[in-house]
């Protein structure tokens, strides 16, 4: 169904319905809609050179990532690159390397996923941006930092969420260092925190965030409750990030060969199977070469 259709097909279908006196519903256009797949956690741009980048992003089922990109913001003379297909084994996580780019331009994206199972549907696209570096000598912005959702303070919608990134992005760096501790993935997150004053700190949860990681999945749904946060997605779709490893990507101050055999909040005991792991989640979830 072209745009247009669907747009038209929704406006009758409202109109209808409140002249019915009833409630709004869409009984044509849910199939159609569900039959779409969705991008579940946002865009992200990192490892960006003279003339490459890499783009990520993440569908909720079996999917192929297409990009689209232009130096303008229009799109005008936009070139669509074809990228691999999301499915179950990088937890639908897909990137594309673009490479032969303008140097010094802004770079103007959009993904989308195509239905790999059935129809071949394409999802609605998600936006981004980012700058190339010059070879002139100037001026430039970044912004650095690290240690996301740690030590139980998640995101809070009450205040805003992670409102840090927020004002990183309206700092317009062209660049962001993350200098580790992606994820905390041995602390908890829990539903509620009291402070010092007596007031409640209201965290949102995932179960993944009940205990400390110790599955693939466990580890990747680190990643997935931080990606929740409406800041911080914004600021991946126009800052590039450089992402390093540090430690609660795994656990604190953790050594190969390390064993977890006085912790009782673990059932896998060998840090070596817990890093495997914890690497191969850091590896799905972020733009990395």
């Amino acid at each position: 169904m072209k745009r247009r259709d669907f747009l038209k097909q929704s406006a009758v279908t409202i109109t209808a319905s409140g002249l019915a006196g009833g409630s709004v519903r869409f009984p044509a256009l849910l199939p159609f809609l569900r039959s779409r797949p969705i991008i579940t956690h946002g865009v992200q741009c990192g490892d960006v050179t003279a003339d490459r980048a890499i783009l990520w992003s993440r569908a909720d089922r079996p999917a192929r990532m297409i990009v689209e990109y232009s130096t303008r913001e229009s799109f005008a003379g936009s070139r669509v690159l074809t990228g691999p297909a999301a499915i179950e084994s990088s937890d639908f996580t897909a990137r594309v390397d673009c490479g032969s780019l303008p140097r010094g331009q802004r770079i103007f994206y959009r993904v989308s996923f195509q239905d790999l199972e059935t129809n071949g549907a394409i999802s609605e696209p998600v936006s981004g941006s980012f700058q190339l570096p010059t070879d002139q000598k100037r001026d430039l912005s970044f912004v650095w930092g690290g240690d996301v959702s740690g030590q139980g303070w998640g995101i809070n919608p009450d205040f805003g969420g992670m409102k840090i990134f927020e004002s990183m992005r309206r700092m317009q760096p062209e660049f962001f260092i993350h200098s580790g501790d992606n994820i905390y993935a041995d602390n908890t997150i829990p539903a509620e925190v009291i402070l010092e004053d007596g007031r409640r700190w209201r965290n949102l949860t995932s179960p993944e965030k009940s205990k400390v990681a110790e599955t693939l999945d466990e580890f990747r749904g680190n990643y997935r409750y931080n990606l929740l946060d409406e800041p911080l997605r914004r600021f991946n779709s126009e800052v590039p990030i450089l992402a390093q490893w540090d430690d609660h990507e795994v656990l604190n101050n953790w050594y190969p060969g390390k064993r977890m055999d006085d912790d009782p909040r673990y059932k896998v005991k060998s840090v070596d199977l817990l890093a495997a792991r914890a690497r191969r989640a850091f590896l799905d979830y972020l733009p990395l070469r």
